[in-house]
């Protein structure tokens, strides 16, 4: 069964007096565990579309559905709430909390869910170690590498064992190195713990990792190929 359903999803901006269809009529099924990427060149929708399919923007038209739920349909209360427990995010800029340490960090989304403190503590060092950050656990965002920060990032997203995570050109300002190392964590990680992954990239080197390949073009899917 789909973890993500999306049916006839439109989204409509005014720009001035120029009316922009970022997204136009897409249809598509995400499989628990898939590690997909949404690609296609500068101003196609795939950040709209991952946007879209985090509740963060509203569709024009068109639904939604997680997991029998149709977002489109909750009120902002009940978005954030589903968005706490069911979508992780990774973004570009990293978004760590500047005055929290790495841990502290993954902790947080655990700690706004209400979870018990042993069981945050347990969660964090179990991704600290996953990550190959166990020792960089009491240094803050302005200490870490920007491979480091990512990786943080990545940890953070996956604490609190959401459904998806949705990761927004997460190697945009990495270089090779850090790169293909937190491409080998995520996969790994998508593995043993059967997360979904969805990417929005024009990174080939995220392409060449990803085993489904969903391209964009003008708002609309011009390609969706399953390569592992």
């Amino acid at each position: 069964m789909p973890v993500i359903v999306v049916e006839d999803l439109h989204k409509t901006y005014q720009s001035g007096q120029v009316t922009v269809n970022a997204i136009r009529g897409i249809d598509l099924q995400f499989e628990k565990g898939e590690f997909t990427a949404i690609v296609g060149p500068s101003g196609s929708g795939k950040t709209t579309l991952l946007n879209l399919l985090g509740g963060i923007d509203s569709p024009t038209k068109g639904r939604v559905i997680i997991e029998n739920v149709d977002i489109t349909k909750l009120s902002d209360t009940e978005l954030t709430d589903f968005r706490l427990w069911n979508i992780g995010f990774v973004f570009q800029a990293y978004n760590l909390i500047p005055v929290l340490t790495a841990a502290e960090n993954i902790e947080f989304i655990m700690h706004l869910q209400g979870r018990p403190k042993a069981e945050r503590k347990k969660r964090v060092a179990e991704l600290l170690e996953q990550i190959g950050l166990k020792d960089k656990a009491n240094a803050r965002p302005s200490q870490l590498s920007g491979g480091q920060q990512q990786r943080v990032a990545v940890a953070r997203a996956l604490a609190a064992k959401p459904k998806f995570i949705l990761a927004d050109e997460p190697t945009a300002n990495l270089d090779s190195v850090n790169t293909e190392t937190l491409l080998n964590i995520m996969e790994k990680l998508n593995q043993q713990e059967g997360v979904t992954f969805i990417f929005s990239t024009h990174d080939q080197r995220v392409i060449d990792k990803a085993h489904r390949i969903v391209r964009i073009e003008d708002g609309r899917i011009v390609e969706d190929v399953r390569v592992k």
